[in-house]
């Protein structure tokens, strides 16, 4: 199934990277708007989770209709809606049009994230399904890993320039997705008919409501939310405590993104095939746990740049191993499952900054204190999924 689909797989992959560079292009910007039109750091702060929210809200509702309608015009549409948002946002001069912006730019990453995971999986047999899922994650932090520095370098000509960028990538990854993307019938036939005798449980979400399933869920949400809370503090947590400069936080942040790359391209499908995704996710909670935990200890650089890319090599395996398991639980409700996927990624990105932020204001090591336990208690969770199977027969 792989060999037959690969360049479906290939466009897909692709059109991700274009969407993640658009949303990375645009990082480097913000302070400008800021500070060009007066808006307060609370304002701004509203501006971003309106996008995660708009995305928790839909994420659920995108992922049953493309179960129903098909992925690839829910992509497409997606793709299109984010140019809109983009667009707007390059005209914008109010804060009401900013937040519209925002909105709609959350609506179109529900609409293509989980859409592009649920193709993903149709498109492959279970023995693939992880090295597409590294592929496609892949493609998700190489956009965001190389959008800052290319935003950074567009700004020069006009700090709106990478939005005009962006919205030209999205409409260029629209077409190029409507034009060369198939999704493959023999799939969705086997889908359509996997679903005619199971119509009392497609697209429900009691039907996937299962203890394991509920657990990978609320892992899900731990992961995004132990991500955040470490690395949204992460260069004010090194820069007050180990006196990082600015150089040093960059030198970190650019062995991560190689290092990412490396793991979710070439070494996860080994990884996964070696020790199974239950394994690799709980020694990926106990890793980060504990480095989290030894970085509030530590007493040198070398520490701390150490279980800093430890941490966040965890995270990035640990995220596309639940993706993938959640994948492979269920062959009739991907739409759904992914969906759900993208909202709970969403709620945590929303609450760990904000967590991280309150507690660093009473003692600087709460946060990391709090992310450590969570993060332990996870992994602790991570037997009970174990002793129930949650991959069905092929």
């Amino acid at each position: 199934m792989m060999g037959k689909n690969k360049k479906s797989i290939y466009i897909l992959v692709f059109s991700n990277f274009l969407i993640c560079l658009g949303i990375g292009l645009v990082i480097p910007v913000t302070p400008f708007i800021k500070n060009q039109y007066h808006f307060t750091t609370s304002q701004m702060g509203i501006m971003t989770s309106l996008f995660a929210f708009a995305q928790f809200i839909a994420s659920p509702i995108v992922g049953k209709l493309s179960d129903k309608l098909g992925r690839k015009p829910v992509i497409v549409f997606g793709l299109f809606t984010y140019m809109i948002s983009e667009f707007i946002f390059a005209l914008a001069t109010t804060l009401p049009i900013f937040n519209i912006s925002r909105i709609i730019g959350g609506l179109s990453a529900a609409m293509v994230i989980p859409t592009s995971m649920a193709l993903g999986s149709d498109l492959t047999t279970l023995k693939d399904r992880a090295k597409v899922i590294g592929w496609l994650s892949a493609a998700f932090s190489g956009g965001l890993i190389l959008g800052p520095g290319l935003g950074g370098i567009l700004a020069g000509i006009t700090y709106k320039t990478p939005f005009w960028v962006a919205g030209i990538l999205s409409i260029t990854s629209a077409i190029f997705t409507y034009i060369f993307l198939k999704e493959d019938k023999e799939v969705l036939e086997r889908e359509e008919l996997e679903a005619e005798k199971k119509a009392q449980e497609k697209g429900s979400i009691r039907a996937i409501l299962t203890l394991p399933m509920v657990m990978l869920f609320g892992m899900i949400l731990v992961s995004s939310f132990g991500l955040q809370g470490f690395e949204s503090i992460y260069s004010i947590y090194v820069n007050q405590v180990f006196d990082f400069g600015l150089g040093t936080i960059a030198l970190v942040l650019t062995l991560n993104g190689i290092i990412s790359l490396i793991l979710q391209v070439a070494a996860f499908n080994w990884i996964i095939n070696k020790i199974g995704e239950m394994r690799l996710i709980s020694i990926a909670f106990l890793l980060s746990a504990v480095c989290v935990f030894w970085i509030t200890q530590a007493h040198t650089h070398v520490e701390v740049i150490v279980a800093t890319l430890i941490i966040f090599s965890s995270f990035d395996l640990l995220r596309p191993a639940i993706t993938t398991l959640l994948t492979k639980s269920s062959r009739s409700n991907q739409g759904l499952i992914n969906g759900m996927n993208m909202s709970l990624t969403s709620v945590g990105n929303v609450i760990g900054p904000l967590m991280s932020g309150a507690l660093m204001d009473w003692n600087t090591h709460y946060p990391y204190l709090v992310v450590t336990v969570i993060l332990a208690a996870s992994y602790l969770l991570t037997f009970i999924v174990r002793k129930h199977p949650i991959i069905p027969a092929e």
